[in-house]
């Protein structure tokens, strides 16, 4: 059995939506409360280490430096920029609708994993009671 051009494009169409829907949760989950963490300021606090660990002579205040440092260069590594976060949760918004009526995935679901009520407004999915 052949698979016409319409499947091939709806498969495409749904790994499509599954990525960017993945990326954006992703990035969501990833996102500590409180202040946000930016590049600017894990490079300032690793500046702070870096200046401390060439003054000091003490070896155990050495190796909670050199710990500190490798915390904070794997935080950057790691760390989402708002412009990146706003350009998933652009895409989250273009997919989340058919995603959500493909997959039945309700806004109660959407909101307990952390999905704003404002950008699940903007991607048009309708608010849900609880079961």
């Amino acid at each position: 059995m052949e698979i016409g051009q319409e499947d091939k494009d709806t498969l495409a169409r749904g790994r499509t939506e599954a990525r960017v829907i993945k990326g954006y949760l992703k990035a969501l989950d990833a996102r500590k409360p409180g202040r946000p963490v930016t590049k600017q300021s894990l490079q300032r606090r690793l500046d702070v280490i870096r200046q401390k660990l060439g003054s000091t002579d003490n070896p155990l205040n050495r190796i909670d430096l050199i710990q500190s440092k490798l915390d904070i260069e794997t935080a950057l590594a790691q760390v989402t920029e708002s412009a990146d976060f706003d350009e998933l949760e652009a895409g989250f918004v273009e997919h989340a609708r058919s995603y959500s009526e493909r997959k039945e995935i309700s806004y109660t679901a959407w909101r307990e994993f952390g999905v704003p009520a404002a950008t699940l407004k903007i991607a048009n999915i309708p608010e849900t009671r609880r079961r």
